[in-house]
Order: C-alpha cells, then structure tokens, then sequence
C-alpha cells in the first residue's frame, strides 16, 4: 500500500472511530521547536554547556546532581521549563484535540514527554498520563512528604553565559530544602509517583468502560522511537487489547505490526495530511 493509501486508509479509520488514544514521545514537539535530544550529539547541539563537561542526557538528568552541583541542576531543568513555557504547540495538536471531540467517547493522552504542550493545546488534564512526570510539578528533592504542587507562580532564573541558575533556588514549600521537578529521573529513588499513578488509573478506568462497551478506538502514535520504547509498547498493547487500529506517525520509524498503518512524516505533518483527506 502507498503513502497515499495509507492515509487514506487511517483518516477513514478515525472517522469511523469511537475513541482516539493519543500517544506521543518526543518527537511530536520537534514541529513546535523543542528539541528531542536523539543522541548525545542531539543533545549537545541543545547544550552546548552541557557537551563541555561531556555528559550525556541521562548523565545529566540524575537526582544526585541537585545535592551535588544544585545550581547546574536546576539551569538545566530551569531552562527547558522556560522554554516550555515559551514555546506554542504547533497546529497538529489543535487538529488532534477536534478530532478527538468529534468522536463519542473522547480521546486519551499517553506521553512520556514532561513539557505540558498537550495541556497547553487545551486537552484536559484529567485525560492525560504523563508517565515520566511534568517539569510544571514539584516535589521536595528529601523528599519531606508526599506533596506534589503545581509550579505555575515558581521562576526559575538561569545565567545562560555560566548556564548556572541564579538564587534564590527552588525550596519546598514545607521543609525549605531544595525542590526538584516531578520528573521520573535516571536512578531516581525519591521520584515520586503518586501523580503520574492516579493518571494511570484514570486511563485504565477510561479503557475499561471502552471495552465493555465494544467501542471502535484508534491509536494515534506520534514520534515515539524504539530506542526507549515505553511509548510504543503502550499503543501496540492497547491496540492488542481493544482490537482497534494503530496508525503510527514517525519519520524514521514508521515500520507497524501487519494490519495496522505507518505513516513516515513528522507530527505536525502526518495529522495534517490526514485532516485534509478528511
């Protein structure tokens, strides 16, 4: 089957669809600016300081770097939730939210991705599962309680030259110790989970209700790659599940189990070709 076909193909399987799963990694915000830091030299062209000292991405993102050097910790995490914060999702999440209210029973996000674009989008928060975390939640780095705040009235100032975040740094709001995002880290012990749990639980609920129903639910996959593939697995084990369609969008890696749909375009690019068939 052609591209053409096959997006033919998938624009006729949402419009029959009962239910969208939305899942996303990070190369659904690529189309937005944001980087997706595909391999250490991905990475350093985004942090050039950070490509100095040599580290790599899941060197850099580790807990121990907020009691061993919190100033570099937090103009790391500082700087990308000023960036997410400045950064507007691009048009193919507004198409993605139409397309989901135009369905029955609504649609769902699964995203490994921490920078709130799909909620920024206007998706509602209690449909979203962030299963690493969100830079826009924060906890105690002790951590002292259970308590997870939103960050929304918090600033973090970074020195971009020195790439060195400025005081006053973050603090709980109980304790006064340093706070940290609530983001799953590498060898993250003090992570906490309870957030991105009843997060879970409300898409578990959400499928449940699907499948006593024998509704039509299509997967959309957007820029999830097999190097960490936590994203992926969730769509084909949904799909298995339901016995729904899976259409993945990706521009390296659109290679799909027999049945289902590849499409191999960005994010902003696949939604819109699928919109215009439609």
């Amino acid at each position: 089957m052609n591209v053409d076909d096959r997006i033919r193909h998938a624009a006729s399987a949402i419009q029959a669809a009962d239910a969208l799963l939305i899942t996303a990694g990070a190369g659904v915000g690529v189309d937005s600016g944001l980087p997706d830091f595909r391999g250490k030299e991905g990475f350093w062209r985004a942090y050039p300081a950070i490509a100095k000292l040599g580290l790599s991405f899941a060197e850099m993102a580790n807990p121990t770097w907020f009691a061993e050097n919190p100033q570099l910790a937090w103009a790391f995490y500082g700087h990308r939730l000023n960036l997410y914060r400045n950064t507007t999702p691009h048009q193919g999440f507004r198409q993605l939210l139409e397309l989901g209210r135009a369905t029955a029973h609504g649609c769902f996000v699964f995203t490994s991705n921490v920078d709130g674009q799909f909620q920024r989008a206007g998706f509602a928060a209690d449909r979203i599962v962030e299963c690493h975390g969100s830079i826009h939640h924060w906890q105690c780095t002790t951590p002292c309680s259970d308590e997870i705040w939103e960050a929304d009235d918090e600033a973090v100032n970074v020195d971009e030259v020195a790439f060195r975040a400025l005081e006053p740094l973050p603090r709980c709001r109980n304790c006064s110790a340093l706070a940290r995002p609530n983001i799953m880290m590498f060898g993250d012990w003090s992570w906490l989970v309870q957030r991105a749990d009843a997060q879970q639980q409300r898409l578990a609920r959400w499928l449940d209700e699907l499948t006593e129903c024998s509704v039509k639910l299509v997967v959309i996959e957007l820029g999830a790659g097999s190097a960490i593939p936590t994203v992926r697995h969730i769509s084909e084990r949904v799909r298995q599940r339901t016995g729904g369609t899976l259409i993945r969008i990706n521009p390296r890696e659109d290679d799909v189990p027999g049945g289902q749909i590849g499409l191999p375009f960005g994010a902003a690019e696949g939604i819109r070709r699928i919109c215009d068939c439609l």
